[in-house]
């Protein structure tokens, strides 16, 4: 299992499933290490003697660390067999997990969130080649779709699930929780992933030749609408259902956790309908989801209503991540690692323009005015997939331009 066959773009003629829910599990750990200060912050916070605020730089600092790590892992580690760097990135989540339930002080809780930014960053940024090399040609879709159903998991799991053993057995414990699970990605890696050489140029000049293909920039233009729209919805649901619906606390806890259910449904729905027609599957979601930011920017309709409507919306975006790592896949065969970079930094600038913006917007005209700004970024994204965005690769002159 350490050489790949000869079968056609992808290089494999077996699919290699073990691997596939390694990468899975991986992303799993990540993303859960990713959210669990949102639902800890206040026992952080107290614990390590400073305000909520500071402790919320946590969160921000993954990002930008995240940011810069998508689009340099690939130039940083072009002549590394990427099996070893995608076990070192889940030994990385480890480590930076294990600094953060130890740490004595604020300076080491920064540490480790740094790693882990490091970490995310790389491993999200590698993952669409890794399995586009795992599995053949024609199984990539269902192949994402279970990578990315990683996500998912983690939107359900880390919020409910890391409050309330936070509660119950503290902020620091949790973290080590955290820890084990990336102990577990990094031992099914160990097992299932085979030896990958390296593939593609992996510079920084090609990163900036890929960006500049046209079909490449019209598709990172539209993933910056679609995730900043979806995050300035996202960000501020709470505060839209308790101040706009006036629902209460326990419901909106319900439906949050109906959104995260419902969201890991879409992942493998997402992948089911990229096998039949991919540009349907990449903008009817964003279109639906901008719908219903609309519809809720307008009504104060009885709770089973915005209960459903929300449950909609995380049945939809469940199919984004996946939508757009198979694009990555289709439009840049030939640099999937460069394309996988730029799609994670285009996806943490969207994160930060969708919560900040939809901040100062909600400062301005309430949650109200939040979803529906939010509703019409994500509207104008399907328009732009719709009469621009191609997966084909570029001709063979823009490839080189």
């Amino acid at each position: 299992m350490d050489a790949e066959a000869a079968g056609g773009p992808t290089g494999r003629t077996v699919a290699y499933w073990g691997a596939v829910v390694s990468m899975m599990l991986g992303v799993f750990g990540l993303v859960t290490a990713e959210f669990l200060p949102i639902s800890l912050l206040t026992p952080m916070a107290a614990d390590l003697g400073i305000t909520e605020s500071l402790a919320g730089q946590a969160i921000s600092t993954t990002a930008i660390l995240a940011f810069a790590a998508s689009l340099l892992v690939s130039s940083f580690t072009r002549a590394l067999n990427r099996r070893h760097v995608m076990m070192g990135l889940s030994a990385l989540l480890v480590v930076s997990n294990l600094l953060v339930a130890y740490a004595p002080g604020y300076l080491a809780l920064l540490l480790g969130r740094m790693l882990l930014g490091a970490a995310l960053g790389g491993f999200w940024a590698m993952s669409t080649a890794i399995v586009m090399r795992l599995v053949p040609e024609p199984l990539v879709p269902r192949g994402l779709s279970i990578m990315v159903s990683g996500v998912a998991a983690a939107t359900i799991f880390a919020a409910p699930v890391g409050s309330y053993l936070g509660a119950v057995i503290g902020w620091r414990p949790v973290f080590l929780l955290a820890a084990g699970l990336g102990v577990l990605a990094l031992a099914v890696q160990f097992f299932t992933l085979p030896s990958l050489e390296p593939r593609g140029h992996g510079s920084l000049s090609t990163l900036l030749r890929v960006a500049r293909r046209p079909r490449v920039a019209a598709g990172l233009l539209a993933v910056l609408l679609v995730f900043s729209g979806h995050f300035a919805l996202f960000t501020y649901v709470r505060p839209f259902l308790e101040n706009v619906t006036g629902v209460a606390i326990a419901s909106v806890s319900a439906m949050l956790l109906g959104f995260g259910v419902a969201n890991y449904a879409g992942t493998y729905f997402g992948g089911f309908m990229l096998e039949r027609n991919m540009r349907l599957t990449m903008a009817l979601p964003p279109l639906a989801i901008g719908a219903i930011g609309i519809v809720l920017s307008s009504t104060t309709g009885a709770p089973w209503l915005v209960g459903a409507l929300i449950a909609v919306w995380g049945f939809a975006f469940g199919t984004v991540p996946v939508a757009w790592s198979n694009w990555v896949a289709q439009t840049i065969p030939d640099e999937p690692e460069s394309g996988g970079g730029l799609l994670v930094a285009a996806i943490q600038v969207a994160i930060a323009l969708g919560a900040g913006g939809g901040g100062m917007v909600l400062s301005l005209g309430g949650a109200s005015g939040v979803f529906g700004l939010g509703g019409m970024t994500l509207i104008t994204a399907a328009l732009l997939i719709s009469l621009r965005v191609r997966q084909q690769p570029e001709p063979a002159a823009s490839c080189q331009a």
